[in-house]
């Protein structure tokens, strides 16, 4: 399995296209520093923004996430699963969102399995946007999702089908953890 980090994946898929980091903030609309920061790893963003990094750099979103083989039919075990990615609630916050990537092997997936742990957050709640769906389900614990001007709390079993273009935010409600299944659909 591969340890690369996520900021050496984006770096090296930007090499493999020739591209400048001025060349990807014009193809994505992002920011060349918020771009250098995220291949530093010292910015951790949220679907949204790496959704444009791989369109910018002609890749599915799971190319960040994956190994170099393809399976099918892919079986990932639970205690095989790997942790992949880490969103941070800000500089001073702890680790706010772990996924594990249940797609990972899968070359030709057109969707996003993931379980996530969610821990409860510090500072406020951002929300995000972007292409496609999520399909949430509640495995532990109670999550907040703000969809739009609606805030909708949900606990183990319930579960949530958003289209991701509305500005959302998915956390912990309240003071205890919770984890999620999710798949995100993003259109190619």
């Amino acid at each position: 399995m591969s340890t690369e980090q996520l900021g050496k994946r984006i770096k090296r898929f930007r090499e493999l296209n020739e591209l400048s980091l001025d060349q990807l903030a014009e193809r994505t609309g992002l920011d060349k520093a918020f771009l250098q920061s995220l291949e530093d790893d010292s910015v951790y963003p949220s679907l949204g923004p790496l959704q444009k990094v791989a369109r910018g750099l002609g890749v599915r979103l799971g190319t960040f996430l994956d190994d170099e083989h393809g399976q099918d039919p892919l079986v990932v075990r639970l205690d095989e699963r790997e942790e992949g990615l880490h969103m941070l609630n800000g500089k001073d916050c702890p680790v706010s969102m772990k996924f594990y990537s249940l797609g990972r092997g899968k070359k030709d997936r057109h969707m996003e399995p993931f379980f996530v742990e969610l821990m409860p957050e510090c500072g406020e709640r951002k929300l995000s946007s972007h292409e496609g769906e999520e399909f949430i389900v509640v495995y532990g614990g109670a999550i907040e999702v703000v969809y739009g001007a609606d805030v909708i709390t949900l606990t183990k079993g319930d579960s949530i089908y958003l289209n991701s273009i509305v500005p959302h935010h998915v956390g912990c409600a309240g003071s205890e953890p919770a984890s999620i299944y999710a798949v995100v659909y993003l259109p190619e």
